[in-house]
């Protein structure tokens, strides 16, 4: 999901911000306990109830931490949190600002370190005793948030300080805090009767457990399933950095035979791109696709059905039509019918590319003697598109992937986030860490040396880590009652080990995303605000992705690529002959990317606008991309069985439209860069920084953009951005309260857009 904000803590800390529903009040609020009290009593204290002590400004206890601790943790936390709210609710004193909603965000400290800690466990440290804990918390964090939103006591107080803003003399970031928290409360179940607030609590409760159970179930297809490639003739076409990492996998889990592929997208999509075996291409590919759709005890199906009916039935209860409105009320796009007429106007263009781009498969698989019948199926599309990008623009990835070294990738962020940014990076080696993988660094100002936050860099696939790629908060930034706090940050990938000692080489794709989560980790450090529940990535849905979209345009400038872009064994910089063929080649395959994307979240849309109506989730999948006319030749990136982002969680139900309307947002931004003559512009760049990247959610999204671009977005950039061509003369705005702004073409030279959503 991310960005992806994956872990426990963190996806809830960002769901509070948002306000969404079920979410509660803060991070610190907001896993949940039981409503009997609990013997917490404790001869040794606890390492994950202590503040953090230590460097930095304290970090977190990763080298003390024990399993069989999380359960009593997470109840102490809740126990003292509610101890909390109830002084907030029952305070004698006429609700202000400070005692009620500020006291808010002073409350459940404890509980916040303990659910970091938790949910950095539950995504990167999965194992069987994790998974226990887990299916016993998670529906009583659920009872637990509902404890605090269903307080009628508490929720009177935030609504006499909502109705009386204006008296109070609030700030306008105290002004928005009180909104936000207001609205949260509401779409929470805040006004529904004492019945209804019961029914929506168990919901909650059981949409918990009911999620918890569909994340791993998909983990445990991609621990359980691997590919074994027996002899050396499996490995055939295969390039030596995915041979080592296929032979570097068969020996840590102790396999006798040529190789292993693991069944994550960082080993399957270049096996699928590389392979010439195609029956071993067949079987990855059904091994990957078919997560969560195997049948038996890990078949997601039912649980999808039974999600369904949930949120809609919680949506009528909070006075929604479908579950899709509930969730776009606090977002840009306000209305699903605003989100599907944005992907509406993407998807005929990008099906079209993909015949376009299937016929041009088909004519080279002919000319190299393939039987007039052949045809493209799923598992040949990366295969054959590697091939024809190579005849067409003489670039084959895998000499690019020579000047891809992880290392010096991150070392290019590190430059450009000094000059973007005004950070310095420095390796720290005092704090500890949860995997002996993990890297950290101390993020300081240039110019006075402050230090501004740490970043935590977790990069390689292992068992019992999720598959895909995230950015996590481990601490907010804040400055409440003047007292700072800086914030600590984390990046998490899975790249595939290859052999001991030597660079890491990863695709022009992997290097986008990862400059797409280092965005996301720059909108963290580079929050300036006083509250931390309105804090870095604390904004809405389809607004959290823009600034990390917006990042990944900075891997492509020559400023980059001169200085990181090495070869591997020979320490020269990318050729430019070769950068201009890979500018060239920016839009191919584009209706690939696009479709497969779109095709995802125009199902997870339309499963969510069907209201309560009983769903087979296969069923409805396959008719549904009949009617939209999907390509056979490929299927949804993620389909409904694994959609992570859609399943494990409410974080991107209804919402993974929002990558399309940031990456919106990204290419008319970016464009304000290369029409003031550069990347590095120093004005746009600190509008960029003032406007979208310090502020958080103090500021209306809409209003924030608009004052770093002077004007809405427009939809032009994009389309030119991917090779698509615009539906009319005239463009379409992004934004809604833009619509009836004509929009003039933007002329964008765009270097080397990587292809296709990577969450």
């Amino acid at each position: 999901m991310s960005p992806l904000f994956t872990s426990s803590g963190s996806l809830l800390t960002l769901l509070a911000g948002l306000g969404l529903a079920g979410a509660a009040l803060s991070a610190q609020a907001q896993p949940s306990a039981p409503k009997a009290p609990m013997d917490v009593a404790r001869p040794v204290p606890m390492p994950l109830l202590q503040p953090w002590d230590g460097p930095h400004g304290g970090v977190p206890p990763f080298d003390q931490v024990k399993v069989a601790d999380f359960k009593p943790a997470l109840e102490a936390g809740m126990v003292e949190n509610l101890a909390e709210i109830a002084l907030i609710a029952n305070n004698p004193a006429a609700p202000t600002f400070d005692n009620t909603i500020a006291e808010m965000e002073r409350s459940g400290r404890t509980l916040d370190r303990v659910q970091t800690v938790y949910g950095i466990w539950g995504t990167s440290l999965n194992n069987a005793a994790m998974a226990a804990v887990q299916a016993e918390m998670e529906p009583k964090m659920a009872a637990f948030s509902d404890q605090i939103t269903q307080n009628t006591a508490l929720f009177k107080r935030i609504e006499a300080v909502y109705n009386s803003m204006a008296a109070q003399k609030l700030t306008p970031e105290q002004q928005r805090l009180t909104e936000v928290r207001y609205k949260a409360f509401v779409r929470a179940g805040a006004k529904l009767d004492a019945p209804a607030k019961a029914r929506l609590s168990a919901i909650n409760q059981e949409l918990a457990g009911l999620f918890n159970k569909f994340s791993q179930n998909v983990l445990a297809d991609e621990a359980d399933q691997t590919l074994v490639l027996k002899t050396e003739q499996d490995l055939s076409g295969l390039p030596t950095s995915l041979r080592d990492g296929a032979k570097a996998a068969a020996d840590s889990r102790k396999v006798a035979a040529a190789g292993v592929i693991t069944n994550t997208r960082s080993s399957i999509d270049p096996f699928l791109t590389y392979s010439d075996q195609r029956p071993l291409r067949e079987n990855a590919w059904r091994m990957f696709t078919n997560r969560g759709d195997n049948g038996g005890a890990h078949d997601n199906n039912a649980l999808i059905t039974q999600i369904l009916q949930l949120r809609a039935e919680r949506a009528k209860l909070l006075g929604y039509k479908t579950h899709a409105h509930l969730r776009l009320d606090n977002t840009m796009a306000k209305t699903p019918e605003a989100a599907m007429e944005l992907m509406e106007q993407v998807w005929k263009p990008a099906v079209a590319r993909v015949h376009e781009e299937v016929a041009d498969m088909l004519a080279l698989a002919k000319k190299e003697g393939s039987p007039a019948d052949f045809k493209i199926e799923p598992w040949d599309y990366n295969y054959y598109a590697e091939k024809v990008r190579k005849e067409r623009y003489d670039l084959d990835q895998n000499e690019v992937k020579q000047y891809l070294q992880l290392d010096k990738m991150r070392e290019g962020m590190f430059w450009m986030a000094g000059e973007l940014f005004n950070f310095s990076f420095v390796p720290v080696s005092d704090v500890p860490v949860f995997h002996p993988d993990v890297r950290v660094w101390q993020v300081n100002d240039k110019t006075t040396g402050k230090q501004v936050g740490l970043w935590y860099f977790d990069p390689y696939a292992r068992p019992g880590k999720k598959s895909g790629a995230w950015m996590n908060a481990y601490r907010r930034q804040q400055r409440l009652d003047g007292q700072p706090v800086t914030t600590i940050v984390s990046n998490n990938s899975n790249f595939v080990k290859g052999k001991a000692g030597e660079p890491v080489l990863i695709s022009w794709t992997d290097a986008t995303t990862l400059f797409h989560e280092f965005g996301h980790a720059l909108h963290g450090l580079s929050s300036n605000v006083t509250y931390g529940g309105l804090s870095g990535t604390s904004v809405v849905r389809d607004y959290v992705e823009f600034p990390s979209q917006v990042l990944e345009n900075w891997l492509a400038t020559p400023e980059v690529l001169n200085r990181f872009a090495l070869h591997y064994q020979t320490g020269k910089p990318i050729p430019q002959a070769l950068v201009d063929r890979i500018d060239k080649a920016s839009t191919f395959n584009e209706g690939y990317a696009t479709t497969e994307f779109l095709a995802s979240a125009l199902i997870d849309m339309k499963l969510h606008l069907a209201g309560d109506q009983k769903i087979d989730p296969d069923k409805f999948e396959r008719e549904t991309l009949a009617q939209l006319g999907m390509p056979s030749e490929l299927v949804m990136r993620h389909r409904t069985p694994q959609f992570n982002h859609v399943f494990s969680s409410d974080g991107y139900s209804a919402g993974y439209y929002s990558y399309l309307w940031s990456v919106v947002l990204a290419a008319d931004a970016f464009s304000a860069f290369t029409e003031a003559g550069g990347a590095y512009d120093k004005q746009v760049g600190e509008r960029l920084r003032q406007h979208v990247f310090t502020v958080g959610n103090t500021i209306d999204p809409a209003a924030g953009y608009r004052a770093f671009r002077g004007r809405d977005p427009k939809i032009d950039a994009l389309m030119k951005q991917r090779g698509f061509p615009m539906a009319g003369a005239a463009a379409t705005s992004a934004a809604p309260a833009a619509a009836e702004n004509p929009a003039k073409t933007t002329k964008v030279k765009t270097k080397v857009k990587a292809s296709g959503k990577r969450k």
